[in-house]
């Protein structure tokens, strides 16, 4: 038997070969992130158990079965975090962030549920989380749907995702609705699995979100949040649909789309795919104007998302750029000693190239082997006499172009490629 230590089921390696794409992901969702004025916020990866218990509730999944929980050695119960919302609402309160300000805060980083493992849904998984407070109004729920519209549209995805829309109401048209539900799904009582029929108790909305296929036509015919809808919500919809609409935002509206959680209220919306089978959600978001309150803190109106990299990352299946743009290749022994020098003198020149100087000791012909494999645009070969002479022989890797021995001095000039 091996005595290797293998990584947690789950919980996955993010290779050099891969590191590059999601690097490149990061700084667009930045970008994007930036331009609308939203700025980062970073917490911890945990926390108190009793944070996710008072947000999520004691009756879900997450919280029941898929929450990674233990005390600590001072007898504290703590959890890995499972979502980013809670923490990010407790850090606004606990640092004063949303007193009598309207902040727009993103993070970034891994969430973890103990679930079965598959493609795009692991026990590790990163998130990006937009979180915006203060403002109650249709039009901030429009600005987030369109930032995330345009994350799309930037990545060259929006042929492959569509927008899915609802309004689960007020808590008060909500109470009246789950009556409703609950007359409804006692109807048909003999036909709800043993998760229904405890959420039939505890949280009968959640019953819609079921993915048993043999509770799909009772689903289907159950009575529609949208039809239960008070003045107030009915106008914040409306006003909301009108806005996607000016800003030609293409949805769907999706009476199914709902949330278990008391605290979300009218908007809900998804971002899904048929690209990667099961796992079709790509981005999920809602208001939640009542989860300040619930949390201690003023009562503030907010609105987020969360959107999964991995996800992303699989619908994407882009080449990325190489990881370096310029490969050095030793010659001589004089070469080997002055390679680190020279290296960094070309870097000094030009901070932003990504020169890749590898300390080899391999042949000529080896280094130019690893040196094409490497992706670079270009191989710099530093030889005994370019030593002496203050030149460096450049190398086309990727074109026809030919090679050139070139002053050190003036490579900056000869090198046109846009470095990043």
């Amino acid at each position: 038997m091996s005595n290797t230590i293998q990584a947690i089921r789950g919980m996955n390696d993010i290779l050099p070969t891969d590191s590059a794409q999601w690097q490149q992901l990061e700084s667009t969702l930045k970008t994007i992130i930036g331009s609308y004025g939203y700025q980062e916020i970073r917490f911890p990866a945990l926390e108190k158990t009793q944070l996710f218990k008072r947000t999520i509730g004691d009756v879900t999944d997450i919280v029941e079965k898929e929450m990674y929980s233990f005390d600590d050695k001072n007898g504290d119960n703590l959890s890995l975090r499972p979502e980013g919302t809670a923490s990010c609402v407790r850090a606004g309160i606990e640092h004063g962030l949303l007193y009598n300000q309207t902040p727009k805060l993103w993070y970034m980083g891994p969430f973890y549920r103990h679930e079965r493992p598959q493609k795009g849904r692991y026990r590790q998984f990163h998130q990006l989380g937009l979180e915006a407070f203060g403002i109650s109004t249709p039009n901030l729920d429009a600005e987030l749907i369109a930032l995330s519209a345009r994350i799309f549209n930037e990545l060259n995805l929006t042929d492959k995702v569509s927008l899915e829309i609802n309004s689960i109401g007020s808590s008060k048209s909500r109470a009246q609705y789950r009556e409703v539900l609950v007359t409804y799904f006692n109807q048909h009582k003999d036909q709800l699995d043993e998760d229904s029929l405890r959420r039939l108790g505890t949280n009968p909305m959640r019953i819609l979100d079921s993915k048993n296929p043999a509770l799909k036509d009772i689903i289907a015919t159950a009575p529609k949040m949208l039809d239960h809808l008070d003045d107030a919500s009915q106008q914040h919809f409306d006003d909301l649909l009108a806005q996607l609409d000016r800003i030609c935002i293409n949805y769907q509206v999706n009476p199914s789309i709902v949330r278990g959680l008391d605290y979300y209220n009218d908007t809900v919306f998804e971002w899904t795919t048929k690209e990667l089978g099961a796992q079709g959600t790509i981005c999920a978001g809602g208001r939640y104007n009542s989860l300040v309150e619930q949390l201690g803190g003023k009562a503030t109106p907010a609105i987020g998302f969360a959107l999964g990299i991995e996800r992303l990352l699989l619908l994407m299946q882009t080449k990325t750029t190489p990881a370096i743009d310029a490969y050095l290749i030793v010659n001589g022994e004089k070469a080997q000693q002055e390679a680190l020098n020279i290296a960094e003198q070309i870097r000094s020149a030009m901070p932003q190239l990504r020169l890749l100087n590898p300390c080899s000791t391999a042949s000529v012909k080896n280094q130019f082997k690893k040196a094409d494999k490497s992706g670079a645009q270009y191989a710099f070969t530093l030889s005994d006499e370019g030593v002496t002479n203050g030149t460096v022989t450049v190398k086309y890797l990727r074109d026809a172009a030919p090679q050139v021995t070139i002053n050190l001095t003036e490579l900056a000039s000869l090198l046109t490629i846009p470095f990043n």
